[in-house]
């Protein structure tokens, strides 16, 4: 038997199976970011990556969940469609009758069709001189702005923003139809003119926020370009809007600025100080906010100027008191005017969105769970483990929201102790669960709200059509241009929550049919 040199250190084989275990998993973790950084190579140099493909079994806890019964069987037929009114009736002759035969009136068939085509419309303006030299043409009809109508715009619209196609497929379609448009008349047509839309984009937003004592909102935020720089498009909304907004940051600052839905002050009340003090600032600093008289501050500029004339921009100390101040008082503001009173807000543990009353997604959670990288079986046999106690509790959740109780709260709130505190022996394991332990009262919450969802998949689903977007149209490169973007994308989600035709709200908004449609805050207002 060869003995180690005396200068070495002979580890005890108790100490061996820890060890070996952390080094498996510090490799998982370089192995796993040596691939991202190879596919990120790739992308740069412009090649083809690895295929994005889904595993056969993907977490979905809400079907994994659902207690309904007919899972997986076949789908129920639905019944025949109302097509409307009919528009035209043809008679269908029979042919080969012979004598003698019976007329026992029609059998109907019913067939939808569509019919498109480009239509040339030339206005004779009638000219007239007057007596004193001037010159009086009759006005254009209402609707028509420049040399392409309404309903060219809406179709316009429509294709790009709900169809989500591109600007040259765009106008090849439009000229296989017989139209005459270029590239720039039709961006034209996407972007200019559009502010009556983004204020009612803003006005949703407004109603959207103005739940009084109760509601929800959930947030979720995806990357987007912007004149050739890497943003950020911020998510708000809930089951009956949606709003989107593109900036470049995606700190706490700009998701409380983006709350103010279009206000630029800055208030220092009560909510205020509180968030000051629930974020640990001085109470120096506080003090010299408090005993200023000036509470509220038009906009950013003034609340600068009045954070340096207090001396606290230049306070060099960890956290920036500035920051942790100008976001008490973005926050100020946001309650000030009404919004978020009593809403809570849903996010999938982003730090920028804790703010307010706050709810954690459990789908976001258990997730992290999901994706630990085990390495023996015992590992293995702990993981799915806690992740059917999950399950199983998710399911109970569900249940407590359609019939909630005091009862069936403590008993709940006892399940995740015991889950989250449970000590499988898998240190990766363990320190997720303790991880999540310490989210406890954003993960129960709605065991005080039963009204919220348990997840932000309606926030990705939002998000899917502005990914769609950014995959076929890569960057915006005019504020005007970001703009219509995101206000479109909204506007149209808003309106299928809404069960509101999209093209019937074009055709109210451009004047082919007004009366139609009412403003979307109204049909948001509680009644």
């Amino acid at each position: 038997m060869v003995k180690p040199p005396p200068d070495v250190d002979v580890l005890p084989p108790t100490a061996l199976k820890p060890l070996t275990l952390g080094l498996l998993e510090e490799n998982a973790r370089l192995t796993s970011e040596n691939a991202a950084l190879r596919d990120e190579i790739a992308r740069l140099k412009g090649l083809k990556g690895k295929p994005d493909i889904k595993p056969s079994r993907p977490s979905g806890m809400d079907k994994a969940t659902d207690r309904r019964k007919g899972r997986g069987g076949k789908r129920k037929r639905r019944g025949a469609k109302d097509l409307g009114e009919v528009h035209e009736k043809r008679v269908i002759e029979a042919e080969g009758v012979p004598a003698g035969s019976r007329f026992k009136g029609y059998e109907a068939f019913t067939v939808q069709d569509l019919k498109i085509e480009a239509r040339v419309v030339q206005f004779l303006r009638e000219r007239w001189v007057t007596a004193d030299g001037r010159t009086i043409v009759a006005p254009l009809p209402a609707g028509i702005d420049g040399h392409f109508g309404p309903e060219l715009k809406r179709f316009v619209l429509t294709q790009y923003h709900q169809g989500q196609t591109t600007v040259p497929r765009l106008v090849a379609l439009l000229e296989m139809l017989g139209v005459s448009i270029s590239e720039r008349q039709v961006v034209r047509l996407l972007i200019q003119d559009k502010e009556a839309f983004v204020a009612e984009a803003r006005d949703v937003l407004r109603a959207g926020l103005l739940c009084a004592g109760g509601g929800w909102i959930s947030v979720d935020d995806t990357g987007a370009r912007h004149r050739g720089r890497n943003g950020y498009c911020t998510q708000i909304g809930n089951d009956r809007f949606t709003f989107f907004a593109t900036t470049f940051s995606k700190s706490r600052l700009n998701f409380l600025s983006l709350l103010r839905a279009g206000h630029t002050d800055y208030v220092l009340g009560d909510a205020a100080f509180d968030y000051m003090r629930a974020r640990n600032l001085s109470g120096k600093v506080i003090a010299l906010l408090a005993d200023h008289p000036v509470r509220r501050f038009e906009d950013e500029e003034a609340w600068a100027a009045h954070l340096d004339r207090l001396g606290i921009s230049a306070m060099d100390v960890h956290p920036d008191p500035a920051t942790i101040a100008t976001e008490g008082a973005l926050w100020g503001a946001v309650v000030a005017h009404g919004f978020l009173d009593g809403m809570v807000v849903l996010s999938d543990d982003a730090g920028q969105f804790d703010v307010g009353l706050h709810a954690l997604c459990w789908v976001h959670a258990e997730r992290l769970i999901h994706k630990l990288d085990a390495f023996t079986d015992a590992a293995r046999r702990a993981k799915e483990r806690v992740r059917a106690r999950i399950w199983w509790f998710y399911a109970d959740l569900r249940a407590y929201r359609e019939a909630p109780t005091n009862k069936r709260r403590r008993e709940l709130e006892r399940r995740f102790d015991s889950i989250f505190t449970t000590r499988t022996g898998f240190a990766a394991l363990d320190r997720l669960l303790g991880r999540l332990y310490a989210n406890k009262a954003e993960l129960l919450r709605v065991l005080d709200r039963p009204d919220i969802p348990l997840h932000t998949n309606g926030s990705e689903n939002d998000v899917r059509c502005h990914v769609t977007r950014r995959k076929i149209s890569g960057t915006t490169r005019a504020d005007a241009g970001r703009d219509a973007r995101d206000v479109f994308l909204g506007l149209a989600k808003t309106c299928r929550k809404l069960g509101v035709s999209f093209w019937d709200y074009l055709g109210d908004r451009l004047g082919i049919a007004p009366g139609t449609v009412p403003r979307l805050p109204e049909l948001l207002a509680p009644p």
